[in-house]
């Protein structure tokens, strides 16, 4: 962690929000499960995935802490295993997605089928379920959470996921697309009580007296050219949910960071006008840059992340540096910038790459 910070987590990230001086950039990461794995045979002091990424996060001086995720599914709990051999697992999740995972490594699962294919399904099933479900949130798992933040006087969010990412999970991608076209009103309906659920969940947690600092969503709505919908077809059917999303955090006190892959250039305008407070992760390679976006929005959204990961894997230090350098002396004009890669650090970066990375951040990520 750099010798010159000053101030607290809570207050560095506040600050920032608020676009006052602030002693260094905030900061936060996250990484493969195999990237921990490699970490720990080149030296990183840790006997398990979770000691690893909190030495991680003590050596890079994180930030944030997360202290609860959830997703509002029709059936939770639900994982009807299907079949099953000694590298792969096929089972039906609490959304009714068919998928296949790996056992021993990570990766995206196979997705096989999807149990609500139609729109009647959902209406006699899905729908109901998930209106007439109870608070999922475990209310002193959430307290227990953030009063160890708190001892740490780190920036503590609620997290979970919006209704691109609810919605994918139960239709799929070609049907949710399709019927983005030939049923709208069937999406605007999912999106809607898909929100409802989580919101209703999220306001028993606040009403126990529990309190975060922000919100983060978890929403991915873009490939790496272009939104899955047009942003027409996004503003009509589904942003007027993102926007609610916002104004219930900010009804309650937190910041709102949305999250989404890919290239959303064009609709970073909807979301300041939803009233978003933060962008994450930017991925380079989908042609978000921060050194384009700070100037021309960077008084109203604040960035985070953008630090390639194509580049990080060359774990050549001398195109890593000049990628944090050009980027972090940009983002810093603004004082409204979080450190992050632009994904996930995959596990092709050593554990040394990644603290030159760290020494990097010392260097081009600290104000004054």
């Amino acid at each position: 962690m750099n010798a010159s910070a000053t101030l607290t987590s809570r207050e560095r990230v506040n600050r920032m929000f608020a676009r006052k001086d602030h002693d260094r950039m905030p900061r936060h990461e996250g990484c493969w499960l195999e990237t921990l794995d490699r970490w720990m045979e080149e030296g990183l002091p840790a006997d398990n995935h979770d000691d690893a990424f909190a030495v991680v996060q003590k050596h890079l001086g994180g930030d944030l802490q997360m202290v609860n995720w959830y997703w509002p599914h029709s059936f939770p709990g639900r994982e009807e295993v299907i079949e099953e051999d000694e590298d792969t697992r096929v089972t039906k999740g609490p959304s009714g997605t068919i998928e296949r995972f790996w056992k021993n490594k990570s990766g995206t699962p196979e997705h096989l089928g999807w149990e609500c294919d139609e729109r009647e399904i959902w209406e006699s099933t899905y729908k109901p379920a998930m209106l007439e479900q109870p608070v999922q949130i475990d209310i002193e798992t959430v307290r227990k959470q953030v009063e160890k933040a708190e001892r740490h006087k780190r920036w503590t969010y609620l997290a979970g996921v919006g209704p691109f990412e609810v919605i994918r999970k139960i239709l799929g991608d070609e049907l949710f697309m399709m019927n983005l076209i030939d049923e709208p009103d069937w999406i605007e309906d999912m999106a809607r009580i898909s929100m409802d659920n989580f919101i209703r969940n999220y306001q028993v947690v606040l009403d126990a007296g529990i309190q975060a600092d922000g919100l983060w969503i978890f929403d991915d709505m873009a490939f790496r050219t272009a939104t899955f919908c047009s942003p027409a077809m996004y503003r009509e059917l589904l942003w007027p949910q993102h926007q609610r999303l916002a104004e219930f955090a900010h009804a309650n006190g937190m910041k709102f960071i949305y999250h989404t892959d890919g290239d959303v250039r064009q609709v970073v305008p909807d979301y300041i006008e939803a009233g978003f407070d933060c962008l994450q992760p930017l991925e380079a390679k989908a042609s978000m840059d921060v050194r384009e976006l700070v100037p021309r929005y960077g008084e109203e959204l604040a960035f985070f992340g953008n630090i390639d990961v194509t580049k990080l894997i060359t774990n050549d230090l001398d195109i890593i540096e000049e990628e944090i350098a050009s980027k972090l002396t940009v983002a810093r004009e603004s004082k409204g910038y979080i450190y992050h890669s632009d994904h996930s650090v995959p596990p092709q970066v050593s554990w040394e790459t990644y603290q030159a990375v760290i020494r990097f951040l010392d260097k081009y990520g600290t104000y004054g």
